[in-house]
């Protein structure tokens, strides 16, 4: 047997298990620095396959780093486990059926990631065991991906300095390698205060907090012209200080999200949104207090491990689907709007997109692509390819055009074709893992390709030193805790 062909026994003889973890993980749903089940249920496992676990790491309850091995080379294999809210969702249903109204659910596949991430780590823990190699694997429990950036928090505790190299991989709907770039993000709260009023009788006795988050949000719409390419702007509006019109709002609050390629210039961008948070502030003579609640870096390709990634999932293949995993990825794509199923048409051609329209399960690999592509979003895993070379990978968890974050994702979390592709990440990720470790070479040549792509640039945490992951647990004891 080649290399992959054993990875891919050491998975298949723990498969059941794998698939009977991730559906656990699927029905906890648990959201940011929450998931207290699903941490504990890893934990326990990496515990039964003899890695040593240690908890709250970086300050995160949730989080844990699964060790095995002794010496180098020391191989990080990220794994995430927290869920979206609002996105319940009976499973194998293809029309919309909340299990809970207002629920969670699983709406980017992270019970599939998490538990991909494991079967990898796992397969790489055994192959060392039987071939008798030297080396270090560690499965990093990654919480609150979602908009909580648990790995920043990671990486600015230096918990990847004594790393060589990383890899993770995400749900999908095809099968590829990542060779792509991500934008650097800052997550900021503004909170303004004012001095309530009645709205009639003495409005000139009021100051609208209110009327000073709707004048920053003009502000920084008119700032959308005058930024760099590429860069983008997101806002909601999280407390609007109450729901009588005849009462001046003595508070308000917005949440903004600002991205651009490279930390310096979301740092720079971010400067010019407080200038309007504070601008609308002198203007409705208010307070405002601004707090950066996370943050991540842009993502950093590795060509060098991407190519020997690239070439292992081609060799592992997709697997067999059945007649019922076909139709209930038909059923899931009928769901897609025309607009949506017409973008698929225009990225892949209209023959094409019929085909895949009578077989909405991408069973192929689509190739590396040559340069880096850009994926618009961000990603924490970007923090640790700063301090590591990091590759990742995708497979088709999902029918073809389904959208992240939507309860179509959650409906198709515990189906067979979910399964198997999360298999065949954990097996890519654990062929790659061992081509690197038998080869040092790989190594050494992954190291330099980050450092030419670094260009003299060092890492420095975007998140403020001050700034320290939420602690559930304690505020679930307090009985004013909702």
């Amino acid at each position: 047997m080649n290399l992959t062909e054993k990875i891919a026994k050491l998975i298949d003889e723990k498969s059941n298990n794998y698939k009977d973890i991730s559906d656990k993980i699927w029905e906890f749903a648990e959201t940011r620095f929450d998931e207290f089940q699903s941490a504990d249920l890893l934990c326990e496992v990496l515990q039964q396959e003899e890695f040593q676990v240690e908890r709250g790491v970086a300050n995160l309850e949730t989080g844990f780093i699964g060790t095995y091995g002794t010496g180098k080379p020391v191989i990080a294999i990220l794994g995430e486990y927290d869920a979206l809210a609002g996105l319940s969702q009976v499973a194998g249903e293809a029309t919309y059926q909340p299990i809970i109204a207002n629920g969670n659910g699983h709406g980017c596949g992270h019970n599939l990631l998490g538990v991909g991430a494991l079967a990898g780590a796992i397969a790489v823990k055994d192959y060392l065991v039987q071939h008798k190699l030297s080396g270090t694997v560690k499965y990093y429990g990654c919480p609150a991906e979602e908009s909580g950036y648990g790995k920043s928090f990671m990486a600015r505790e230096g918990l990847f300095k004594d790393v060589d190299i990383a890899f993770s991989w995400h749900p999908g709907t095809v099968n590829t390698v990542m060779h792509a770039m991500s934008n650097a993000v800052i997550h900021a709260h503004f909170k303004f205060k004012g001095r309530s009023s009645h709205a009639a009788a003495s409005p000139h006795l009021g100051r609208s907090a209110l009327d000073a988050v709707e004048l920053m949000n003009v502000g920084v719409n008119y700032l959308r012209e005058h930024i760099i390419d590429g860069a983008r702007i997101h806002y909601a509006v999280t407390n609007t200080g109450g729901v009588a019109p005849n009462v001046v709002q003595a508070e308000a609050e917005v949440t903004y999200l600002i991205r651009a390629l490279k930390p310096d210039q979301v740092k720079s961008l971010y400067e010019r949104v407080v200038k309007c948070a504070k601008g609308a502030a002198m203007m409705t003579e208010t307070t405002v207090d601004e707090q950066i609640v996370g943050s991540c870096h842009n993502l950093i390709p590795n060509k060098t491990l991407e190519t020997i990634m690239d070439q292992h999932m081609n060799e592992l293949g997709y697997p067999e689907v059945t007649d019922e995993d076909i139709r209930f990825a038909k059923d899931i794509f009928q769901t897609l709007s025309e607009e949506e199923k017409g973008a698929i048409a225009l990225q892949v051609g209209n023959d094409f997109a019929r085909k895949l329209a009578e077989k909405p399960i991408a069973d192929f690999v689509i190739p590396l692509a040559k340069e880096p592509i850009s994926i618009g979003g961000s990603t924490d895993v970007a923090d640790v390819s700063w301090n590591v070379p990091t590759a990742q990978c995708t497979t088709s968890t999902w029918a073809v055009g389904t959208p992240f974050h939507t309860w179509q994702v959650v409906a198709q979390g515990k189906s067979n074709y979910a399964h198997q592709a999360m298999l065949l990440a954990g097996k890519t990720i654990a062929s790659t893992a061992i081509t690197a470790i038998e080869n040092p070479e790989v190594i050494e040549q992954a190291k330099n390709e980050l450092k030419e792509r670094l260009n003299g640039e060092h890492y420095v945490a975007l998140i403020p030193e001050e700034l320290m992951p939420p602690k559930l647990s304690v505020m679930k004891k307090d009985e004013t805790y909702v």
